[in-house]
């Protein structure tokens, strides 16, 4: 390992996570290249998370786990994993580069293909100048209890799997919490400039977007890859969902306030903008043309039938790789109509978050 003590570490924040966190636990155990160090930091957590935590730990089969129990943490996941950083610095001597290569994090509600770490190595290893490797996301559930709530699982799911595998290569909008594997003097780097990984303030409500946008400013780049596959859970209600959408999109919407215009946000911006012209598109001109050509008759609206056919079609096959079950619910186009409306709903209201209220404490 050319003197390096720990070849990979993991960082697992988890907060009141005893349902799941023993399955991401054990992901980490069914690696093809398993991790040197496993750190799970348990965090305000007041479920039996530590003690399903230790329990792996004690488990002689399974790779080296340290639990460490942060209590009174008030800001939220960014402090739980600087925390367990400091923990890794003073175990290795003081600095990550002297002990340690690479840095996985990873949620408590996640499991990891067995083959990610092994992936995700071989990827950071072929650029010198990468800093970070994402996981593509997939949603995993069959715990729905009706019909609405098959619904809203199966657009969440095709919603991951769209944005698996339309995300860009070499510039990500943003590493992900579920896995981002980091290179450990990436992350050195940011301590050397400005003190801590990630930024710790009750406000950072998306600690993995600003992380990102903080290793591209101090020159690294970041990419994602479809091999390295992350296995998340997804919001049985829509009020969950609501909630989990809103914080996402009020706290990207709050950094973008905080950074300005450069040419490390532009792209996230636009894209934000794109997507509200484009649900008023979708929702507004569309719906108008869908009740004029059933007034006056469709066959007098060619361009109405151009416009519907490339609805279609399109949808479908950006969802080509989850299967022909996905790709008939997005040719059916009132499934993902009613999904946007969704989305618009969360994304409008973040953003009107961001400009008229406070984030609360984290107690």
């Amino acid at each position: 390992m050319g003197g390096a003590v720990y070849e990979t570490v993991v960082l697992v924040p988890a907060r009141n996570e005893e349902v799941g966190v023993f399955t991401s636990l054990g992901s980490l155990a069914a690696q093809s290249r398993r991790p040197d160090l496993i750190v799970v930091v348990v965090n305000n957590s007041t479920d039996r998370t530590e003690d399903f935590a230790r329990e792996f730990a004690d488990d002689v089969n399974t790779p080296p786990t340290v639990v460490l129990n942060l209590e009174n943490n008030p800001h939220k996941k960014a402090g739980a994993l600087n925390y367990g950083l400091r923990w890794l610095r003073d175990a290795v001597g003081g600095r990550l580069t002297s002990k340690v290569r690479h840095i996985l994090v990873m949620d408590a509600d996640t499991e990891l293909h067995p083959k990610f770490i092994e992936r995700a190595c071989n990827v950071i290893a072929s650029d010198p100048q990468l800093g970070g490797v994402s996981a593509a996301c997939l949603g995993r559930t069959d715990l729905w209890r009706n019909p609405w709530q098959r619904y809203l699982l199966g657009m969440q799911i095709i919603e991951y799997g769209r944005a698996a595998n339309a995300r860009y290569r070499r510039d990500v909008h943003t590493m992900s919490g579920a896995g981002s594997f980091y290179r450990a003097e990436a992350l050195q780097g940011l301590l050397d400039w400005r003190g801590e990984v990630f930024w710790e303030d009750h406000s950072n409500l998306v600690e993995d977007y600003e992380t990102t946008l903080a290793l591209k400013e101090s020159g690294w780049k970041v990419t994602a890859n479809q091999l390295c596959i992350a296995y998340t859970d997804l919001m049985p209600t829509l009020r969950e969902l609501i909630q989990q959408r809103e914080r996402w999109s009020r706290g990207t919407v709050d950094t973008l306030r905080a950074r300005g215009w450069t040419k490390f946000t532009w792209h996230s911006i636009t894209t934000m903008i794109l997507g509200l012209l484009g649900a008023a598109y979708i929702l507004g001109w569309g719906s108008s043309q869908l009740v004029l050509a059933a007034k006056h008759g469709f066959s007098q609206q060619p361009i109405f039938w151009a416009l519907f056919s490339f609805w279609i079609l399109y949808p479908a096959l950006r969802v080509r790789n989850l299967g022909w079950k996905a790709m008939l619910v997005e040719a059916l186009l009132i499934p993902e109509l009613v999904y946007t409306v969704v989305r618009t709903y969360w994304l409008v209201s973040s953003i009107v978050k961001s400009y008229v209220t406070r984030v609360s404490a984290w107690k």
